[in-house]
């Protein structure tokens, strides 16, 4: 699957989830569009390390906003995203900021 389909996959789910305040949705979804942009960058030179990011990011947004939470599948989701940029963050600086505010505000959610 290409990734900017990933990243619009993430952006249907957030969209449709009606139990997540407005003010929270926006701030994701201005962080994905960046997200986007920045795993598009990368997908140029290392499409296989693009691939992981935008993967690892659907499954830490489904693990997030489903319904019966799991904080122990959310916590290994998080954490392989965070690991999926680790390698590139000198290369990449904005890349691994964005990675880091978004696993930050999806940890966050429903607390």
């Amino acid at each position: 699957m290409p990734i900017n389909n990933t990243i619009s996959q993430i952006e249907t789910r957030l969209r449709e989830n009606s139990t997540m305040p407005d003010a929270k949705r926006e701030e994701l979804l201005a962080l994905l569009d960046t997200l986007d942009g920045e795993v598009a960058k990368l997908s140029k030179t290392k499409s296989e390390q693009a691939e992981s990011i935008a993967r690892f990011a659907e499954l830490s947004t489904h693990e997030a906003i489903r319904k019966e939470r799991d904080p122990q599948l959310l916590d290994a989701a998080l954490q392989g995203f965070e690991k999926s940029v680790r390698d590139i963050e000198a290369s990449h600086p904005d890349l691994a900021c964005i990675t880091n505010s978004l696993c930050v505000m999806l940890a966050n959610l429903g607390i």
